[in-house]
């Protein structure tokens, strides 16, 4: 991957002439996303970050980092012990130049530590877990890195209305679950490889959590999106 969102993130913070960095997906048109809103203060927040932000505790991994603003909170306001990790290596370098004591350029499924009191998935945090069929293995890891008491805070979005027919009926596809989309980044002129990327829905989450040894509480909704708390079941 050519990382362009890491260098969106890079340009912006160094002044270095930041473009316009721009989504698509398989079922979208390209949108813009604001770089500054990566470096969004708690106040800039939406509902279900900021109840994240205040029900975070102990020990706590932030997965999708970003430019760190989720880490910032909890490590400087909250006081917390926190650990930021992403894939992107740009990203995590300004995680770092921005005062983020443990910043690890690391994916998911390759990251090792002691276990977490509270883990973050944010950002529509479902989405690192690809599709459904790769569900499992990733809950699986992450029952692994929770502590016995610990908690996992993770937000999701339906996007059943991405498909509503004019009427209102709603027509899924046939051979795939709808939340499986292709997610790819434009910046600059440039393309990069586009990654798949799982939006789901909170009794879909559910049932596969509690299938990988979870209890499942739904936290907050806001329109399509939820905040939802696993924990170890025994």
């Amino acid at each position: 991957m050519k990382d362009l969102i890491g260098q969106a993130i890079w340009d912006y913070y160094h002044r270095n002439s930041p473009g316009n960095l721009q989504t698509e997906t398989s079922i979208s048109h390209l949108d813009d996303l604001p770089i500054p809103y990566l470096f969004r203060e708690f106040y800039l927040m939406n509902p279900l970050e900021k109840k994240a932000m205040q029900l975070a505790k102990g020990r706590t991994l932030d997965v999708g980092a970003g430019a760190g603003p989720h880490s910032l909170y909890l490590q400087n306001i909250r006081g917390l012990d926190l650990t930021a990790i992403d894939i992107s290596p740009k990203s995590i370098e300004i995680c770092r130049e921005r005062g983020i004591q443990k910043a690890v350029c690391s994916n998911l499924m390759d990251f090792s530590d002691e276990p977490f009191d509270t883990i973050l998935l944010l950002m529509n945090g479902t989405g690192i877990f690809e599709s459904l069929d790769k569900t499992d293995a990733y809950l699986q890891k992450l029952h692994a890195l929770l502590t016995a008491g610990g908690q996992i805070l993770i937000d999701g979005t339906d996007i059943r209305y991405m498909y509503e027919q004019t009427g209102g009926s709603v027509e899924l596809p046939e051979f795939e679950y709808y939340g499986e989309v292709d997610f790819t980044i434009h910046y600059k002129g440039k393309k990069d490889d586009s990654v798949k990327w799982l939006y789901l829905d909170f009794e879909t989450l559910k049932e596969s959590a509690e299938a990988n040894g979870f209890l499942v509480e739904m936290v907050e909704e806001d329109r399509d999106s939820y905040l939802a708390k696993l924990s170890h079941s025994s």
